[in-house]
């Protein structure tokens, strides 16, 4: 089912100050923000390899980002699987005994479908299912 990790998505509560970490720091280079308004969340992409840093600041002081860091503080939030066919994957997901938040695919950051994994069932990991075109 899964092809590859998509991406690793890390909470902060300051991108800007983040991005410099990850661009002065260890040497990567963003290749772009995008704000998610669904999800209330600023994210910015940073390429390592075939996948990608993820970064994620809330939007707004209820949003899901947000709630994570007040909950968990800074750090991993998610890690992204890469799947061809995301409905297909929910499908065998669900018929495996595994809750999913996301029962239908959402849009997500960049253009992809995602779909998220209760953490309950995935030994306290949020996983995300991705399929990118």
């Amino acid at each position: 089912m899964v092809v590859k990790v998509d991406h690793i998505g890390i909470a902060v509560k300051d991108l800007e100050k983040a991005l410099k970490f990850y661009e002065e720091i260890l040497g990567l280079k963003c290749k772009g923000t995008e704000v998610i308004e669904e999800q209330k969340v600023k994210v910015a992409f940073l390429p390592i390899g075939d996948t990608e840093v993820e970064l994620l600041e809330s939007t707004e002081s209820n949003g899901p980002i947000a709630k994570h860091i007040e909950k968990r503080g800074e750090g991993i939030q998610h890690i992204a699987y890469r799947v061809d066919d995301i409905e297909k994957a929910i499908k065998e997901m669900k018929e495996k005994g595994i809750k999913m938040i996301d029962e239908k695919p959402r849009y997500g950051a960049g253009g992809a479908k995602i779909a998220f994994a209760h953490p309950k069932d995935t030994y306290g990991v949020l996983v995300e299912l991705c399929e990118r075109d």
